[in-house]
């Protein structure tokens, strides 16, 4: 049947400039989607957020016996990811650090200021590689604590980490997760390095909070810090450089609301939410049942793959009225974006600032601007969908 073949042809290259048709015919084809490999697909709303609210399913790969290793807590299940995510959180926002995150704002409205210097009439930029990537990066970096000549290092590794993490159906993916290892290791000890040389003598960074955590019960040991590290700093700007391109394409093809918020700024952070849910950063998230589960008169035995599609969810006409119409004012919208649930992606309100301030900042710029190429290329990646270029005539 050709419903058992979605997930293979979601994934497919070819479908990266657009899935959402896709996504129509899964929620059509039912709320659960037997794959031919024996996974199953879910792309309706209520299905997608009751799921990610459900203690039986699990994050950790080891729950099919994938890897032997510690996961970071992104892929760990409570009461251990609680644990880390606290610790993780203490010097990033509240209640211990609350005005952490918004005393950033001055930071990358410069950051963002200084990317626009170069920005020349009549000139071809390319949105990624000279706006979307530096300025997301950049902060994560002075968040951490990274020097910015380092900075350029973390792109390769980012990038190995990321294609590892994708979903390939049919495809053996052993050497990437080898690659996946390797650049994390790298990384991680290249962070935890840095951490150590902050140790007595702290800056004003998240490292250093790390690494000089006064109460030993609070403290991460080396290991759980290089994970951490490495998670803060990939998921601190993989998503928001997508959604930064994401939206920057997406005004572009409709100019009509690119006039509309030229004229009203104050309606940027809707703006924001609705490309959360139109065009998101994160497209899927894979979930592990630890015990036979039964999801609308489906029985999903426990081991198997469940792919949340979330960005299909985002699209559901049983939650959003017109779905797959732009509207930056749509009210009380209850996206997938960001996930839910005890996953819910807790760099969210960094994201939001730093596309608000890029957005704003790029608005006056592109009213005269046009897409040299649409639809542009688009990263491997079908989880994590973005273009890779985005070249735009100023």
């Amino acid at each position: 049947m050709d419903s058992e073949t979605l997930l293979a042809r979601i994934t497919d290259y070819a479908s990266r400039p657009n899935p959402y048709p896709l996504y129509a015919e899964l929620r059509t084809a039912g709320p659960v989607v037997r794959q031919a490999d024996g996974s199953f697909l879910i792309g309706t709303y209520h299905e997608i957020a009751a799921l990610l609210h459900d203690p039986r399913m699990s994050v950790d790969p080891r729950t099919r016996g994938e890897v032997t290793h510690k996961p970071p807590f992104l892929r760990l299940d409570d009461p251990e990811h609680h644990r880390l995510r606290t610790l993780a959180m203490r010097p990033f926002g509240p209640p211990h650090n609350p005005g952490r995150v918004d005393a950033m704002r001055g930071e990358i409205d410069r950051i963002t200021k200084e990317l626009l210097a170069s920005f020349e009439a009549g000139r071809q930029i390319d949105i990624v590689d000279d706006f979307a990537y530096p300025l997301p990066v950049t902060v994560i970096c002075r968040l951490l604590g990274v020097p910015r000549e380092d900075e350029p290092l973390f792109r390769a590794w980012s990038d190995t980490l990321v294609a590892a993490a994708d979903l390939r159906p049919g495809q053996d993916s052993t050497e990437g997760r080898k690659a996946g290892d390797q650049a994390r290791i790298e990384m991680g000890g290249y962070l935890v390095n840095l951490a150590e040389q902050r140790r007595g003598s702290p800056d004003n960074d998240m490292l250093s909070a790390f690494v000089n955590e006064p109460d030993p019960t609070l403290r991460l040991t080396q290991e759980e810090l290089a994970e951490t590290a490495v998670l803060l700093l990939i998921a601190g700007h993989e998503t928001t450089v997508n959604l930064i391109s994401n939206g920057v394409l997406t005004l572009l093809r409709q100019p009509e609301h690119l006039d509309h918020l030229r004229r009203d700024p104050e309606l940027l952070p809707r703006a924001v939410e609705e490309l959360l849910r139109y065009e998101p950063p994160v497209h899927m998230r894979e979930r592990i049942p630890h015990a036979d589960i039964e999801v609308a008169g489906t029985t999903i035995p426990k081991g198997t793959s469940v792919v949340l599609v979330l960005a299909s969810g985002s699209r559901d006409p049983m939650k959003f009225h017109e779905p797959d119409r732009f509207d930056p004012t749509r009210p009380d919208n209850q996206h997938l974006g960001f996930g839910s649930g005890i996953h819910l992606c807790y760099g969210g309100p960094l994201a939001r600032i730093e596309a608000q301030a890029a957005l704003g900042a790029l608005i006056p710029y592109l009213g005269a601007a046009r897409l040299v190429q649409d639809p542009p290329p688009y990263r491997q990646n079908a989880m994590l969908r973005g273009p890779r270029h985005l070249p735009i005539q100023l």
